[in-house]
This record gives C-alpha cells, structure tokens and sequence, in this order.
C-alpha cells in the first residue's frame, strides 16, 4: 500500500470535517448518496470504526471506512474499489466484504458476490389500498411503541443480516436524527397486536427531494394477507401528501416475493448495490 493512505481507528474534528465535506462533494458529483447511512451517521457522530484516508497535496481525496472485525465490512466514498486499499487491508483481515454502488463498478475477478440489493424508484402518486376491515392504521409514538415495533420488526426480519437484530440504541439512534419524522412512521395493529410497519424518509436536503420507503415489514403470524401492499402503498401516500413527486426503496435481488410486488406497483430498478466477498489469498 503507498504511503498517502492513512489508517486512523477515530477521526479528529477536524479530519471528521474534511471527511463529510468528500462525501458532500462526492454526492453533489454522483448526483446519489456516497457511502450508507449507517456509516455516513458513524463519521457524522465521530464513533470509532477503522477509518482509511488518503491525501493528495494536502486534500483528502479518497475515504474508506471498515466495521466489524472478525468479518470486516468495506465501504468507500463513492461505491468504488481501490486495488491499492484493497490489497493492504488484506494484510490486516484474512477476509473481508466490500460493498460497491452501481454498475459503475465491475465485479472483480477475484471476488465472490454474496448480495446484491437493487435501488428502485417510482413516480408518485401510486393508487393506495385501503386498510383492512377492523385494522387500525396510526403513526409511531415515541415513548409508546419502541418494544412492539422491535419485536414485530426482528420477527419480519429474523434471517436478515442486518435488519434482524435490532436493539433499543439502533431505533434510538435513527429516531434521534434530525430527518426523523413520527407522521412518516406508519403501524398497522389487528387484534391489539402490531402487524406491520412502514416507516418513510424524506431527503429534505437532496436537490430531488425525494422520498423512501425506510423500512417496511410485515410480522410472520400476519404474513399473506396482502398486507405488505396495503403498508407499501399507505406509505407512498404519507410521501405524496409531503410533495414528494418520487419514491425509492432497497430490495434484495434474492427476495423474489417483494420484488414483484413493488414491480407490480410501478417500482423500476434503477441500480445495483453488490457486496463483494475478498479473502486473503
């Protein structure tokens, strides 16, 4: 690895600046999100992750930002891959997985594709599906529905890497953000129970304004009676009522069932997101 790259497990004041001014300069450029919100919230609240910088005449030009140790996981400013980056964090994880954003970048040929999550867009409006008989559809209430909707979200989500295994700090952490918005926050109960959610974004800061479905799920005991429409359509209504004109969503390539219900709604993928498995060779 040359020299200009520099490793730092916590970022000063000052290098967490120079790092958020790359992104926004990096978005502004690409005209979409550089690095995953999760990450980007890591940078902007100054928690320590393994932070990679590299330095051009004094500029930071590139950022990478690694989690996790026993299974590193790799992303950089912009959704690209550096061989230089690559090959030296190899030499401090035996293996690693690397996302990358878009078909801007290639597969590389020494890799294996594990995931691959598509970016789908629709425009809005999208006829809504009235909520059932004896449902009753509300917003979220903070101080009220934090356990419920952990519950009935981990249970949706239960084989999912990410999504599964929230804790109270990971919904405190997110409805904490200026973004949050309770009126977003949709849940749907049936027999006092919490059956499914739609939790909506607006980017207020994008220059598109767009919206996003954040977070949708629908509890197993609940599951196939077409309540993921019902939630997915109620929730591009809270965005349309905001003046949002375009919506998007993440869907697992895998996930089959989802993705011919938001095909069937008018969602087209617009991008590929594949996470890239390295090992040390």
């Amino acid at each position: 690895m040359t020299d200009s790259w520099q490793r730092s497990h916590s970022l000063t004041p000052e290098r967490r600046l120079e790092v958020l001014n790359l992104l926004n300069r990096t978005e502004s450029l690409l005209g979409r999100e550089a690095i995953d919100e999760g990450r980007r919230r890591m940078v902007v609240h100054g928690w320590r992750a393994e932070h990679w910088l590299q330095y051009h005449e004094g500029l930071l030009v590139k950022y990478a930002i690694v989690t996790g140790a026993e299974n590193a996981m790799v992303e950089m400013c912009g959704g690209g891959i550096d061989e230089d980056l690559l090959q030296g964090l190899l030499r401090f994880h035996e293996s690693l997985d690397w996302w990358t954003r878009g078909s801007m970048v290639p597969v590389h040929s020494q890799c294996q594709v594990v995931r691959t999550l598509q970016l789908m867009q629709v425009a809005l409006p999208v006829t809504t599906v009235d909520v059932p008989s004896g449902a009753t559809l509300r917003n979220y209430e903070p101080g009220r529905d934090e356990d419920a909707w952990l519950e009935q979200n981990n249970a949706a989500f239960a084989d999912h890497p990410e999504q599964g295994a929230w804790l109270r700090s990971d919904l405190d952490e997110r409805t904490s953000e200026p973004w949050f918005d309770p009126s977003g926050f949709l849940l749907l109960e049936i027999d006092d129970r919490l059956a499914a959610s739609c939790w909506t974004k607006v980017h207020e800061l994008h220059p598109d304004r767009f919206g996003e479905i954040y977070i949708i799920s629908v509890h197993p005991d609940f599951q196939g009676r077409n309540l993921g429409r019902v939630m997915v359509t109620q929730g591009l209504d809270v965005l349309r009522k905001k003046g949002v004109s375009t919506a998007i969503l993440f869907v697992e390539q895998s996930n089959v069932g989802a993705l011919k219900l938001y095909e069937s709604l008018g969602f087209k993928v617009e991008r590929d997101d594949r996470l890239l498995h390295f090992h040390r060779s």
